[in-house]
């Protein structure tokens, strides 16, 4: 490839004064790019509040989570906030405008921030033990792909054919006043409720874990889902993401100084179908932790032999259960 775009992971590079996405040289005058934008930190009063990290140990201020950035990469992601704020103001109607590209370069620039502050404090814990960071030669294939993802903002990066996500967009009971945001660094998935609509997201799975529940997502419809709905839904995406079984393969194609990224459709084998089977023991300890507001345990959802509770499917009809029908607080 002639083209030469910026790979943290190779060397697992982090530092303040290279541009997390392009790799350039900063200079004392140039900015960061906030993981989390202002409009978020002040429209739901964030700026102050704690983030937990993934090592559940450690928390840090939402205002403080930044990525050294060039003035190009800033300005283009200024932009991008701009579009992406104006449209979650209209609610469901004006994200489902949104072009899926759009919401996945918003939701990875978040992602990709926490996951960087992630690797800053396991390095850092690290070094005082006299050792050096490292991650499996597969975290670094994937992260070094999403990486490159991410690039498309400012570089000649684009895509075609099958897509590198999962992208759904759901209306939700949720006021103007909630943001309700949850990842997974390490499965790259991604789940945000606010201003009447839910966004659930894998960012690289070539759209295979969409097509797993797509229907249920056509029960859906646009149905306004209570909360307890939507973290349900949020966790059959994650614990589906948990049982592909095949990696997201790439055709890389470059062409008038272009790089051209295209997802690989997968030929299950016979023996090894596309997700493991789906376990109703380990989803409900999955699911219990989304429904913790609501005081779930594991051992209240499973009910056997018939499988797991659910909010979403009716167990006799499979039908879509009535949103206004759940009892339960918002």
């Amino acid at each position: 490839m002639s083209l030469q775009l910026y790979n943290p992971f190779e060397n697992i590079y982090l530092d303040n004064n290279t541009c997390f996405l392009t790799g350039d040289d900063l200079t004392s005058g140039e900015k960061t790019v906030p993981v989390f934008a202002d409009w978020v930190l002040n429209r739901f009063n964030l700026r102050n509040s704690r983030f937990r990290m993934m090592d559940k140990i450690n928390t840090v201020e939402y205002g403080s989570l930044k990525l050294p950035g060039s003035k190009k990469v800033l300005k283009a992601f200024s932009q991008l906030e701009e579009d992406v704020q104006a449209a979650f103001g209209r609610g469901y109607e004006g994200v489902l405008q949104l072009p899926d590209e759009k919401l996945f370069l918003w939701m990875g620039k978040m992602l990709y921030g926490i996951l960087y502050h992630d690797l800053l404090l396991e390095r850092k814990r690290l070094e005082r033990k006299g050792q050096a960071l490292a991650i499996s030669p597969r975290l670094k294939e994937k992260y070094g792909l999403f990486h490159l993802m991410l690039q498309s903002i400012v570089s000649p990066v684009s895509f075609n054919g099958v897509l590198p996500w999962s992208i759904s967009v759901v209306r939700l009971k949720y006021s103007k006043d909630i943001f309700h945001y949850r990842d997974n660094p390490v499965h790259l998935v991604f789940s945000l409720g606010m201003n009447g609509f839910g966004i659930i997201a894998c960012l690289q799975d070539n759209g295979m874990v969409k097509q797993s529940q797509m229907k249920l997502l056509e029960k859906i419809g646009d149905a306004e889902l209570h909360p307890v709905q939507f973290e349900e839904l949020c966790a059959k995406f994650l614990y589906a993401h948990y049982l592909l079984q095949y990696k997201p393969v790439y055709k890389m194609e470059e062409k008038d100084d272009e790089l051209m990224i295209q997802g690989m459709k997968v030929d299950a084998d016979i023996d090894k179908p596309l997700f493991a089977p789906w376990d109703d023991t380990t989803y409900a300890q999955l699911l219990a932790g989304y429904w913790e507001a609501w005081g779930f345990t594991s051992n209240d959802i499973v009910r056997h032999p018939d499988g797991v509770v659910s909010f979403l499917e009716n167990d006799l009809t499979n039908e879509l259960i009535d949103p206004l029908s759940i009892t339960l607080p918002f």
